[in-house]
């Protein structure tokens, strides 16, 4: 066994400096990422009772996300893209003061609060996902993204319930307060994975020009799979807790339900990420989509404690497969075509959000639709199952992007030697 983990650092060592920035930074931030996706939208429906602002406040920060990602690719021509990546990890803290010091949570506080996170998702992911991008080649990107899942899922485990438990232990007078402790504790890990960041060799982006309005076909499908991947997070985000929240009652049970199986999930994906090859990509990603939707229809058919508990632990192994799957495809896309077109990667990846935007709006807004013209019991037991059979449309995409992809290498490649 140790003789297998001192094989895995040196393993980890091997890789480029930047690389291993990269993933520390991200594993500390990830410490922040459950009360950001958990908790929050836990404390929303704790203090309002009302499914439809938690809602209406993850919308507020999907809009905010495109319009930072926009912003962020004319900033990168003035600042360092450390500094950027820094300021969209430290907006989450402040995101979460604005919400803690709200004395009613009416809709104009929360819009506010989901726009400032907005911005720090929109600042994050975009220098995020140019980094990974930059730094990774198509052959180390399942070992990348399956690394970070493995410590995704493992800090999954333990934040929910170190959280949901110390909340819990303040009772109903003091559980206010707690949320503002946990709110400064992320303040303050925040500025640690600032500062990991600053150790990294990051370069922004040499090509100037981001902003197109045409692109290849070819690039119409991945904005397709963007699209139906944003329809599960519109609605992801904010599920579990409300389900949790009614079903269960109880941020305690909210944080030990997501740590369910979290540890054979952490150790599954790592191997995976390890082994697996390109060309097993579309296999992984269909098993994700599949253990999504038995989750979707197993919630909807039971819809009690035990339903829940089924649901969570479904998706402990589904987002982590579909995110381990479809961030390389996404970065192939862009590998292909930023040189087919000589264009700015960023390009891509701000103009991927569009197709993220667009999935994310549909997905939550098909929630408030059921919620507000038939019940919020209708809406979290049905509207999960209409997106998850849809995002089994997926599969066929996926596989029709790797199909033109090497296509297209292909024909680069050509051009290439036709040139020398």
């Amino acid at each position: 066994m140790f003789r297998n983990l001192s094989t895995e650092i040196k393993h980890f060592n091997q890789q480029p400096h930047d690389f291993r920035i990269l993933v520390l930074t991200n594993m500390i931030y990830a410490l922040v990422l459950p009360v950001i996706d958990i908790f929050v939208a836990a404390y929303v429906m704790r203090n309002s009772n009302d499914p439809t602002k938690v809602v209406i406040y993850q919308l507020t920060i999907y809009t905010g996300i495109p319009l930072t990602f926009l912003l962020n690719g004319f900033l990168l021509n003035r600042f360092s893209i450390k500094v950027l990546y820094s300021a969209g990890m430290l907006l989450s803290g402040v995101s979460m003061i604005v919400m803690m010091s709200l004395k009613t949570l009416d809709l104009t506080g929360i819009g506010i609060a989901g726009i400032i996170m907005g911005m720090s998702f929109g600042f994050y992911w975009a220098n995020r996902d140019y980094l990974a991008l930059s730094i990774t080649s198509d052959q180390n990107r399942n070992y990348y993204y399956g690394l970070e899942t493995f410590f995704y899922t493992i800090i999954a485990v333990i934040v929910p319930v170190c959280i949901g438990w110390f909340i819990e232990a303040g009772g109903d007078i003091n559980v206010n307060n707690a949320y503002r402790i946990i709110t400064g504790l992320v303040f303050v890990i925040t500025i640690f994975a600032s500062v990991v960041c600053f150790r990294g060799r990051f370069r922004n982006p040499d090509e100037k020009t981001f902003l197109y309005l045409r692109f290849h076909p070819y690039w119409r499908k991945l904005l397709m799979l963007a699209s139906l991947k944003g329809l599960a997070q519109g609605y992801l985000v904010t599920a579990p807790a409300m389900l949790i929240m009614l079903l269960l009652g109880k941020e305690g049970a909210l944080g030990t339900a997501q740590s369910v199986g979290a540890i054979i999930a952490a150790v599954l994906m790592y191997i995976i990420g390890r082994a697996a090859k390109p060309e097993h990509r579309i296999t992984i990603f269909a098993c994700g989509l599949i253990c999504f939707a038995l989750a979707a229809v197993l919630n909807g058919v039971l819809y009690n404690a035990t339903g829940v508990v089924i649901f969570m632990l479904f998706l402990l192994l589904a987002k982590p497969l579909l995110d381990m799957a479809y961030f390389p495809i996404q970065f192939s896309v862009i590998d292909i075509l930023s040189k087919k077109e000589k264009r700015n990667e960023y390009a891509y990846i701000l103009n991927h959000e569009v197709g993220l935007y667009a999935g994310r709006f549909l997905g939550a807004g098909t929630f408030i639709f059921l919620a507000y013209y038939f019940s919020t019991e209708v809406a979290l037991r049905y509207a999960i199952i209409i997106i998850a059979v849809l995002q089994l449309l997926s599969i066929a995409v996926g596989k029709r992007i790797v199909k033109e992809g090497k296509a297209l290498i292909k024909e680069i490649s050509e051009k290439t030697t036709a040139v020398v």
